[in-house]
């Protein structure tokens, strides 16, 4: 058993295949079109297709159990035996219990989704009580192997660490479970070992966030009796998306054999590691190659950091910074981008490509590297947009007090106690995907398009009507993607044909580029919304994307701060607004899900973060009047930390997610004194099942309870795309029914 690491490698590989194929498979799987054996045939076949990518790249060390079904912090999950109780009683096969987890069932609602550190992948929140009951259960881990076995490719297999692992967990003490856990990880790491695994990848990139001293003990415990164990793998440590700061000299007190530090993200890694002094006996793998970006590695630069990191430890081996999870497999796949751009772009398979040259050059020298890409032509450049940017003072990101605001919207809108509403989308059919693509490929006129939405459009007017629903949509049937619609149609953005990413489980997006300055061509969204208006007397809302989140769900140009991109998106907003009013939308709905997401890991930047990213909406949504009733909508993270943003986006109305947090975010926004209105989501869309009307009821009450019944709005999590007519119907009838039960009561 060799138990040399290598001189290259990667953290993680996409698993949705070039085509993404896993999610047409799992999605047939759930919708009963196949069984499980031809899931996991297109499973294994996506695998093996992987791991032969990476050898004959000529990669050094190949990570394996990075696929997933779904989560791979559900896939740990199931590895260590934390299974709920709620779940394992159901009597289900082991994959259609791992898919209610994930989804929930008629029974049970899923477990709780939310956003992986600063990214937009979501992972399931693992539920530890004082009754978990953790077992080792390798057999996944093992299966992948051996697969990698047979076709002669030797693995390195991956999970969550332990410490980060009970730090993702909800509980109420999850760290008192700690001893518990890692004796069942500890058994993994034994069945391993009995298979011949040389090394093993523990992810910890929760320990690039601030960290209590106790959480760093952890740490050092966690690892001082994995290292200890008898019989085991080598342990490589790998963290990412920042600076390890008090946690490296931890992992430098304990046995394990690699640690793996990003240089992209936390670059200040390389002063610990200097810090630290001779790092003898020890691997250290350099995250040099950006594993969130695409944008191509500087590979001169990254090579000198790779040469600094040599003189310090007695071998390094070069990796991605993070896991090439977050980025599309494959460059050579697009044909349609303008040269100048393609020329700057490395996708997951030129990363790889990156990877192994900069291994090479930390052995042998840089000689053969190849010079960074030329200068950006000037044609990318806005000076128009730059000047009215400059010109802004601070009333353009203001409007009028809130209180007159709120008299002045509800004198225009009258709208009732509890007024219900949606989040914008309705259910993207396999007709709409259908017309759009013939729309693109050119069969299908633009005359043809236009009816084919108008009348998706009037069909969701129809259904709002008669469900009851008191602030409209117009379903957005026209928008393949809430960021990319608008990417499309703005400069500075370009689109991939194949640049898909998974976001979570089945759901794949296709982030557009940002390559330089943004300007708006043209009015986006004014035609459909006032097609929409023009069907009925209730309001129907304005729907667009914020500056932020345009940003996030981006892969944004490197060469200017974030701050000045997002500003000149949130200009272009301002007018795509100003023009939505001036036609007569009374309600504009500017969503910053992605709020959250973006914020720092580390406490000392989250100011500066939140500084620009509040005055970009703001510069967004400042430009109309006050009787213009403006909502925002964010989903699917931990709010807490974000809560005095939230408060100063001044969004006369913010929708939630809540529905699988039982509304926890409402005691946040009750602490600093939020008085605005606001929709906590009663109802879990990412989940296949239809709540009760008990249960709607139940949640709405909860919410009075918190916020005065005048300030709250009823809505659910977030957007209805991925469901499907039927249950979105019963599900709607059955909001609206809970907020008329509760408004009368």
């Amino acid at each position: 058993m060799s138990t040399a690491f290598g001189q290259s490698t990667v953290l993680g590989y996409p698993r949705i295949g070039t085509n993404r194929e896993l999610k047409r498979a799992v999605e047939a799987y759930w919708a009963g079109t196949v069984d499980a054996g031809e899931l996991e045939r297109t499973a294994a076949g996506l695998r093996a297709e992987v791991w032969r990518t990476l050898r004959d790249a000529r990669l050094d060390a190949i990570p394996s159990n990075t696929f997933s079904y779904y989560d791979h912090v559900l896939d740990t999950a199931v590895a260590v035996g934390a299974v709920p109780d709620r779940f394992a009683r159901l009597g289900l096969s082991e994959l259609d219990t791992y898919f209610a987890m994930a989804r929930g069932v008629d029974a049970e609602p899923a477990l709780e989704l939310t956003k992986w550190f600063d990214t937009n992948y979501h992972y399931l929140v693992p539920e530890i009580g004082p009754d978990t009951a953790f077992v080792a259960d390798p057999a996944k881990a093992l299966r992948e192997y051996g697969e990698a076995r047979e076709l002669g490719i030797t693995t390195r297999p991956v999970l969550v660490g332990p410490a980060t692992f009970l730090l993702l967990a909800k509980g109420d003490d999850p760290f008192a479970r700690l001893d518990d856990l890692v004796e069942a990880y500890a058994g993994i790491l034994t069945a391993l070992a009995d298979a011949g695994v040389a090394w093993v990848q523990l992810d910890e990139p929760a320990y690039v966030a601030d960290r209590a001293p106790a959480e760093i003990d952890a740490l050092r415990r966690a690892y001082t009796r994995l290292g200890g164990t008898e019989h085991r793998p080598r342990i490589f440590v790998a963290t990412y998306f920042g600076e390890l700061g008090e946690a490296l000299p931890a992992l430098l007190d304990t046995p394990v054999e690699a640690i793996g530090v990003d240089l992209v993200a936390g670059r200040g890694n390389l002063d610990r590691l200097a810090a630290a002094g001779p790092l003898r006996g020890r691997t250290i793998v350099a995250g040099l190659v950006d594993g969130r970006n695409i944008w191509r590695t500087d590979l001169r630069a990254a090579a000198a950091a790779g040469a600094a990191v040599a003189g310090l430890a007695d071998h390094v081996a070069v990796a991605t910074s993070c896991s090439l999870l977050h980025v599309p497999v494959d460059l050579s796949v697009e044909t349609r981008l303008d040269p100048h751009l393609y020329e700057r772009l490395a996708f997951a398979r030129q990363k790889v490509d990156e990877v192994v040259l900069l291994g090479r050059a930390v052995r042998d020298g840089t000689g053969h590297l190849p010079a960074p890409p030329r200068p950006a032509p000037a044609a990318w450049r806005h000076d128009d947009v730059r000047a009215r940017l400059a010109a802004l003072g601070p009333a353009d990101r203001r409007r009028g007090d809130h209180a007159d605001r709120a008299a002045r919207q509800q004198e225009r809108l009258g709208l009732p106690e509890l007024p219900t509403t949606t989040i914008g989308s309705f259910p993207q059919t396999v007709e709409l995907r259908r017309a759009r693509a013939a729309h693109r490929a050119g069969t299908l006129d633009e005359a043809g398009y236009t009816r084919r939405m108008r009348a998706e459009v009037e069909h969701v007017i129809r259904l709002q009507e008669r469900l009851g629903l008191d602030v409209l949509v117009h379903g957005e049937p026209e928008r393949n993607d809430m960021v990319q619609y608008f990417g499309e149609q703005l400069d500075g953005f370009a689109a991939t044909e194949h640049g898909w990413v998974q976001s979570y489980g089945s759901r794949c997006v296709r982030p557009p580029i940002i390559y330089g300055d943004v300007a708006r061509k043209a009015p986006m969204t004014v035609a459909w919304s006032t097609y929409a208006q023009s069907l009925t007397s209730r309001p129907v809302k304005g729907m667009l994307t914020g500056p932020v989140t345009i940003l996030a769900w981006s892969f944004v140009r490197a060469d200017q701060p974030l701050a000045d991109t997002a500003d000149q998106v949130a200009l272009a907003l301002r007018d795509e607004c100003h023009d939505l009013e001036a036609a007569g939308i009374r309600v504009i709905q500017v969503d910053e899900p992605a709020l959250r997401e973006t914020l720092p890991l580390r406490g000392a930047d989250q100011r500066t973060y939140l500084d620009w990213a509040v005055a970009a909406f703001r510069l967004a949504t400042s430009g109309v009047a006050d009787d213009t009733q403006i909502h925002t909508h964010l989903c699917y993270s931990e709010f807490g930390e974000v809560i005095t943003a939230i408060d100063a986006l001044d969004a006369d109305v913010t929708s939630i997610e809540a529905s699988r947090s039982k509304m926890e975010v409402l005691d946040d926004l009750a602490a600093v004194g939020y008085r605005r209105g606001v929709g906590p989501g009663v109802w879990d869309i990412h989940s296949p099942r239809v709540p009760s009307h008990a249960e709607v009821v139940e949640a709405l009450r909860r919410a009075v309870a918190a916020v005065p019944a005048r300030r709250v709005w009823v809505n659910p999590d977030c957007g209805l795309k991925t469901r499907g007519y039927p249950e979105v119907e019963a599900s709607l009838r059955h909001l609206v029914a809970a907020a008329a039960e509760v408004r009368g009561n």
